[in-house]
């Protein structure tokens, strides 16, 4: 069931892990939350899923990330015949058309620009469960 399935945030700055994690919470989001501070931390968790490890409901993922870069570890998930259905939300700042269409061309499922603003995010938040982990079904 997708309601116990974790949302893995890729994000490496804390202040966006933070407010992400307070937008969920406060929304009563009941899957559980998995944090990859890089793009590289991301794709090790390849190996957990692998061992058995539950995939991500959806992944949100930052674009400017250190080590590995998010379009990086979106190109690989979308390269693999398992992850690809894993449906991914950027999540970033950058409004770049070419970053947009790069994200999209990659296979990711949806491109959101990041809020400032706390009650805003809350609604990001509960957008993204109501839709990627309640109504979306999954092919996996």
């Amino acid at each position: 069931m997708n309601s116990q399935r974790p949302i893995l945030l890729v994000e490496d700055n804390p202040m966006d892990v933070d407010l992400t994690l307070r937008a969920f919470a406060r929304r009563h989001i009941v899957n559980p939350m998995q944090i990859a501070r890089d793009g590289e931390e991301a794709l090790d968790l390849v190996n957990a899923w692998r061992e058995g490890d539950p995939l991500p409901a959806v992944i949100l993922l930052d674009l400017k990330l250190p080590r590995i870069d998010g379009l990086e570890v979106l190109r690989h998930l979308k390269n693999h015949p398992v992850y690809q259905k894993i449906p991914v939300v950027m999540l970033t700042t950058s409004r770049e058309d070419a970053d947009v269409a790069t994200a999209y061309t990659l296979g990711a499922n949806s491109y959101i620009v990041k809020p400032v603003d706390f009650e805003k995010f809350m609604d990001v938040a509960t957008q993204i469960q109501l839709y990627w982990c309640v109504l979306n079904e999954r092919a996996l």
